[in-house]
């Protein structure tokens, strides 16, 4: 037993082959690793920020619709209670008017009531006055006719005033 060989040994030459290994390793792995990686890397990283702008573009276009839409939205509340306001107006002239015609028609009919009831009233006058001179009429042929006496004449009185009222 004689020799013992080391069990880890390190030359010169085998560091320096090592070394030059280790180099072209890292130069093959930079060329063909290294690189597409940084390349898909950097492609990937522009492809998030293209999606970072349209987000951003999208959430500005959304918030300037939902201004829009706010806008538009109080613009066509205050349309409508226009529209109401308006429509309430008209609805007062015309039950105005309404009433005014109604008003003009009532105090017309009254009117023309109490025209008719004159009228009526001057009729059943000129009736009366008509039948109290046909039977003043009868009275002065039935006196005529006969020579009266007081009480001939007081009977004649009575039935006149029978007939009469």
């Amino acid at each position: 037993m004689g020799e013992f060989l080391p069990f880890v040994g390190f030359t010169p030459w085998e560091i320096c082959v090592t070394i030059c290994n280790t180099l072209i390793t890292f130069l093959i792995v930079k060329k063909f690793l290294f690189k597409p990686v940084r390349k898909m890397m950097a492609a990937r990283e522009e492809e998030v920020q293209d999606m970072y702008a349209v987000a951003e573009k999208t959430q500005t276009e959304a918030e300037q619709l939902r201004s829009e839409y706010t806008g538009r939205l109080a613009k066509a509340k205050e349309e409508a209670n226009e529209i109401v306001s308006s429509a309430t107006r008209r609805a007062t002239v015309r039950s105005e008017e309404i009433l005014k015609e109604s008003s003009q028609q009532a105090t017309a009919m009254v009117k023309k009531a109490e025209t008719n009831i004159a009228l009526e009233r001057q009729k059943a006058m000129n009736e009366i006055k008509d039948e109290i001179a046909g039977l003043s009429v009868m009275i002065a042929s039935k006196v005529v006719e006969k020579d009266i006496n007081v009480a001939d004449h007081e009977r004649l009185i009575e039935d006149f005033i029978d007939k009469v009222g």
